[in-house]
């Protein structure tokens, strides 16, 4: 979806737009200066050595969703993924815990006690990562043997846990700001900046392989072709609908006549969107991480191989965990009973279905279906890049949940933007006209 000059003046002739995006651009560019503000305690180079003897392990994929916050273990090294390990165990516990299930039917205010819960629960998330981050780099060290912690104890300890904690408390604010007051989702907008930032890194290593003879360059020109088709089969995939046709009977009130007009329902392939790939990848990286400090036992050393991208248990796992979020979350998101309730209210009804339960049954029927066509997509894109690194010898990570992400985030954020458009009587970014705004 490009944004046509016509799209981006119009951007500009409305004040409160205009505020929202540079409000947004401002918090993600506070983001990235966190990035870089280190955890004090910690021998830098030493860290940095580290991560480069294992940038395709799970580190490198956690490095990537930081943004390169862990690789520097700045204020900001444990990123977004615990706040959203906090959302999974409340949408979870909504479904065994009826207090939260009554939460979530009881509009604003509901939502906000569970947004106060998903805060609660992401700073104690925080405290254990935190502790078992700063446990586990004082087992470690860089090349040499040289220790990463310089003065490791309890003391060092408390005072990464808290850093860390309070890194993490500082992004959940900033995207829920960008939220509030921003454009887009603040939460998917910060993952999006981590992983572009790391998109120089990534064309610097193929150039360098390219220079080293390690890699063709008709072999660079085939890759990028295959990465812009696959860019175009996620927004194709993103943004597919199945079209159920809906008739509405005619009503007459007073002397008017109403209703009597056709249209269509519309269902997502993808309705759960970028959430299971997140969810997916954040489930796996928690005991992971964890496992992957603690290599010299036995059963820690096993879990941690287990869990390397690459290896079938990790992508077994990532498969079976992006099923089930994508089923999951559409279960809550969409609830089929409700839309034809709704629709029976108005006189509605789908052609050769009874009104009612009937009705309610049948969208659930192709809401499944096209579900599961959904799910084996993004488990398809977010097994690419273990592919393509393991069989292609690509130099980055191509594909899988960042490609995701960034696509899905980019269509979002410009959805958004053209309905804020559209809503001042502008025609929006894909077909821009030229007139004058209605007053």
């Amino acid at each position: 979806m490009a944004v046509s000059g016509a799209g981006a003046q119009n951007i500009l002739k409305i004040p409160e737009l205009k505020r929202r995006i540079l409000f947004t651009l401002a918090l993600l560019a506070v983001y990235r200066v966190g990035v870089h503000i280190p955890t004090p305690g910690i021998d830098g180079d030493s860290l940095s050595a580290f991560f480069a003897m294992h940038q395709d392990t799970i580190f490198g994929i956690f490095d990537m969703f930081s943004g390169g916050a862990l690789e520097r273990l700045s204020v900001f090294a444990l990123g977004i993924m615990p706040y959203i390990s906090a959302s999974i165990i409340l949408q979870l516990l909504k479904v065994v815990i009826p207090h939260l299930e009554r939460l979530s039917k009881e509009g604003e205010e509901g939502k906000k006690k569970i947004t106060q819960y998903t805060r609660y629960g992401t700073i104690l998330l925080s405290l254990i990562q935190g502790f078992g981050i700063s446990v586990g780099l004082e087992n470690m060290s860089g090349p040499g043997d040289v220790a990463i912690v310089n003065d490791p104890g309890w003391a060092f300890r408390l005072m990464t846990m808290i850093t860390l904690t309070a890194g993490t408390a500082f992004i959940m604010w900033l995207g829920e700001q960008i939220t509030e007051h921003g454009i887009g989702n603040g939460i998917s907008l910060i993952i999006f900046a981590g992983i572009v930032a790391r998109l120089p890194v990534a064309i610097g290593n193929t150039i360098q392989m390219i220079a080293a003879g390690e890699m063709a360059i008709f072999g660079i020109i085939l890759l990028v072709v295959f990465m812009l088709g696959v860019v175009a089969f996620i927004v194709f995939m993103e943004t597919a609908q199945r079209r159920i046709p809906v008739q509405y009977a005619k009503r007459v009130v007073g002397r008017r006549m109403y209703g009597g007009q056709s249209t269509h329902l519309p269902l997502k392939i993808n309705t759960a969107g970028v959430i299971p790939a997140i969810f997916a990848s954040s489930l796996i990286m928690f005991p992971a991480t964890i496992a992957s400090f603690y290599e010299d036992m036995p059963i820690m050393g096993y879990v941690s191989a287990s869990l390397q991208p690459g290896a079938f248990i990790y992508e077994a796992l990532f498969v079976a965990f992006i099923v089930f979020f994508c089923f999951f979350y559409t279960a809550i998101v969409f609830n089929p009973s409700d839309v034809a309730e709704n629709m029976k209210k108005h006189g509605g009804f789908i052609p050769g279905i009874r009104p009612g339960q009937s009705t309610a049954d049948y969208i659930d029927r192709v809401l499944t279906r096209i579900t599961l066509a959904g799910a084996i997509y993004v488990s398809a894109v977010c097994v690419l890049p273990s592919i393509l690194m393991t069989r292609f010898n690509v130099p980055f990570y191509f594909g899988g949940t960042a490609l995701l992400i960034c696509v899905g985030v980019s269509i979002h954020t410009v959805q958004q933007i053209q309905s804020h458009l559209i809503t001042r009587n502008y025609q929006g970014f894909l077909n821009p006209t030229p007139g004058k705004q209605k007053k």
